[in-house]
């Protein structure tokens, strides 16, 4: 035993069974130091009630409350928690108790909304608690018109690329990487005012204070986000990173947080596709068009909906099925999110049947012709790989500057109480 090296751990019953950090990364403040509220993201435990179009969730509904009832219990894929017989509590209103599925009529359509799958991929949910057996109440009574939801790896090995992904719709578990979901989701606001702050009291005054300048919330996410997003994080404190738990540098020059601030307040705006921190001069839900066009359309057929899709890199093309879009650089096509590789996890899943595991006959309800609006989304995923990888030097730059420069320590700064650690209500 003599000849082995040991470490110092953390100790105490609530700490984590890992080796102390040494060096400047470790006195940095977490991620969540200065955002003390995680969650999970949303687990159904069924595929079919989300889809990358709203028809095929209509469809699949109506399907489901019209089979015979000794056919549903399956269709449904019934759990302990959820089944066609039992009676839950609606999503918007906790005191209101919805029937049983079993009851519904078949031609009302269900409620569906935008769902933040995964990372850069929207798709369509049915927000209805009866079909959803781990609903986070918390990020569904929290959701706002100034709500954003980073997600990152708090708990696990970050990967290459990006540290953290952000959305204004509620995510899944799985949201950031595709797997091995946990308590990965940071929301911003904590009630549906949007006038409580996920954010440790006192922060924002110690951080202003010395820096010299106003910092609100919105500038202390888009600070935090265009250092996670540097793509030279994940690997300049790679070794760090061994233990889990981004951390940031807070710089104490104001110039350098203002410009980090810009960068990610951009970020922000692609990545939300254009619904948040609009600048101006844009148009709300929109983002600009970058160089990817659609140069050969995919025919309107059944027999020619895309059952694959490839890339050629001396070309720059990506190939949907018949179609071509181009040109779409090797960076574009690349992009990864600690192993999540964006496009072609999109795309998989807006493959002819689709892409993952399937919970039900359900699943097989999907679109039998390429819709125009899976061509309008790719297009736009593309532009905002684009911009993103090209804002990449700047955010290496500034991430550079802010650690060469003086940071704030963690014991400079306010420190989340248990309170704030817990869910809101």
């Amino acid at each position: 035993m003599d000849d082995v090296e040991w470490r110092g751990c953390y100790s105490g019953w609530t700490e984590p069974l890992l080796p102390v950090g040494e060096g400047d990364f470790f006195s940095w403040p977490t991620l969540t130091d200065l955002f003390p509220w995680q969650h999970s993201g949303v687990q159904l435990k069924r595929t079919w009630p989300i889809a990358p179009d709203k028809t095929s969730l209509d469809q699949r509904w109506s399907a489901l409350l019209s089979a015979p009832p000794a056919e549903q219990p399956a269709l449904f894929r019934e759990t302990d928690a959820r089944g066609m017989r039992r009676c839950v509590d609606s999503l918007v209103d906790p005191d209101q108790e919805l029937p049983p599925l079993i009851d519904e009529d078949p031609s009302d359509p269900p409620v569906v909304q935008r769902y933040s799958y995964r990372s850069f991929d929207r798709q369509f949910v049915i927000s209805d608690n009866r079909v959803i057996d781990r609903p986070r109440p918390p990020l569904w009574s929290t959701l706002s018109a100034r709500q954003l939801y980073l997600t990152s790896f708090l708990t696990g090995l970050l990967g290459e690329g990006p540290a953290a992904t952000v959305t204004r719709l509620v995510p899944d578990l799985h949201h950031f990487r595709g797997s091995y979901g946990g308590k990965h989701v940071i929301p911003l606001v904590r009630d549906t005012a949007g006038s409580e702050f996920n954010i440790t009291a006192g922060l924002l005054e110690a951080l202003s204070t010395r820096i010299g300048l106003g910092v609100s919330p919105e500038d202390l996410l888009a600070y935090c986000y265009a250092v996670l997003q540097a793509p030279s994080y994940t690997e300049r404190f790679h070794d760090q990173l061994e233990i889990p738990g981004p951390r940031i540098p807070l710089s104490s020059d104001s110039a350098i947080f203002e410009r980090a601030v810009a960068l990610g307040r951009e970020l922000v705006w692609l990545h939300t596709y254009g619904e948040r921190f609009v600048p101006p001069g844009h148009r709300a839900g929109r983002v600009p068009h970058g160089e990817a066009r659609y140069a050969k359309p995919i025919p309107q057929r059944p027999d020619a909906f895309p059952e694959r899709h490839s890339y050629d890199m001396e070309r720059q093309e990506l190939r949907v099925g018949e179609g071509v879009f181009a040109p779409v650089s090797n960076d574009v096509r690349s992009f990864s999110v600690s192993g999540l590789d964006v496009v072609g996890s999109w795309l998989d899943y807006r493959m002819k049947g689709g892409a993952g595991r399937r919970s039900s006959p359900l699943d097989e309800i999907r679109p039998t012709i390429w819709p125009e609006s899976f061509t309008e989304e790719l297009l736009e995923l593309l532009w905002v790989l684009e911009r993103t990888v090209a804002l990449g030097p700047a955010l290496d730059e500034t991430l550079d500057a802010i650690v060469a420069g003086e940071v704030t320590a963690a014991h400079e700064l306010p420190q989340p109480s248990d309170e704030e650690r817990r869910p809101p209500g």
